[in-house]
């Protein structure tokens, strides 16, 4: 069923927080209800290390030209171009159905990804709140999360998630992919400048909390040659755990990924494109398991090995971190009952 449009959606940029926006993005938004029932998503990929996952959107206003997310519009009766960076289906009930899923005796505390597919803190969160509401459902629940944003708009949620990370624990990674600004404004259109984002990594680790940086993707004769700038800048803003995913191009990505950059850095294009296939076997993309975020081939080892030794350098731990072990409890329901005692 295909996501009603809201006749009077809410203005991202018209709210207490559009400090946090940085620049305002160029494209209009559409605004979709979404009817799902539930809210917690499930994978047993090897390749993740997360099993449940929270998207209060789907669609994203930051509108990087190399989101692997693209294709899931097109389940909607959307196009994995530029309705994905402008038509943004939200899920209103995000908080209710979470708590729901809490409720059931089959759930255990495991930890929880926001978000395993678009952003949990693109502009229209600004206005919505979504992601915040989900986090006090966490928070009540004393369950532990991690979250992959771009978004510098979660330094204003500093309150819920610190004391999320005292009750139950909070991990946050920050996505930083390239370090040069225009090229970024290029590629990520809708998103905070590189270094801005190292801000946020400084205002989370600040404020207690552990914070890693994302070095994904990293784009084949873009991202890599700065890679290192990104991970001292990172290490320098007290980041303490590094990661990097190699471009992934699934589906109908390959196409939108292509057009974008030949029209953003024409003089550019076909070394990059070269260079992809260099890393995929002579193809845009291989989604076997284990490969598909690392790559193949001496370009795919030579970004392997840099990465290792530079966050090796600068002491960061590469272990993945999880949250620390559930202290999940369900909160006591209020009851018509008056006690005896």
């Amino acid at each position: 069923m295909r996501p009603q449009p809201i006749s009077n959606p809410p203005n991202p940029w018209a709210s207490t927080e559009v400090e946090y926006l940085d620049e305002i993005p160029r494209a209009a938004l559409e605004v979709y209800d979404d009817s799902s029932k539930q809210i917690l998503a499930s994978n047993d990929s090897p390749d993740l290390p997360f099993t449940y996952s929270v998207n209060p959107y789907r669609g994203c206003n930051h509108g990087c030209a190399y989101c692997y997310a693209r294709p899931t519009h097109e389940y909607l009766s959307f196009r994995a171009g530029s309705d994905f960076d402008t038509k943004i289906v939200v899920k209103r009930n995000a908080a209710a159905l979470l708590r729901a899923a809490f409720d059931k005796p089959s759930w255990k505390g495991e930890a929880v990804m926001f978000s395993g597919v678009t952003d949990c803190y693109q502009p229209l969160e600004a206005s919505l709140k979504l992601t915040r509401a989900c986090l006090e459902v966490c928070l009540e629940y004393r369950n532990p999360v991690s979250i992959v944003t771009k978004g510098v708009l979660i330094e204003r949620d500093l309150d819920v998630l610190t004391a999320l990370d005292r009750e139950a624990g909070a991990f946050v990674n920050v996505s930083v992919p390239i370090w040069d600004q225009e090229l970024a404004r290029a590629i990520e259109p809708g998103v905070a400048t590189p270094k801005r984002r190292i801000e946020a990594i400084r205002a989370l680790a600040s404020a207690g909390l552990r914070v890693g940086v994302m070095v994904a993707p990293i784009i084949p004769a873009v991202s890599d040659e700065k890679m290192a700038e990104v991970l001292e800048a990172a290490r320098e803003a007290g980041a303490q755990f590094a990661g990097y995913v190699l471009l992934r191009l699934p589906g109908s990505v390959k196409d939108v990924f292509e057009e974008r950059i030949r029209a953003a850095l024409p003089l550019r294009a076909e070394k990059i494109l070269h260079r992809i296939r260099e890393t995929r076997g002579g193809a845009l993309y291989d989604s076997r398991f284990g490969v598909r975020g690392k790559g193949e081939g001496q370009y795919a080892d030579a970004i392997a090995q840099a990465f290792k030794a530079t966050t090796r350098k600068l002491g960061f731990n590469l272990e993945r971190s999880q949250p620390r072990a559930s202290t999940f409890a369900r909160p006591s329901k209020p009851t018509a009952q008056l006690s005896l005692f």
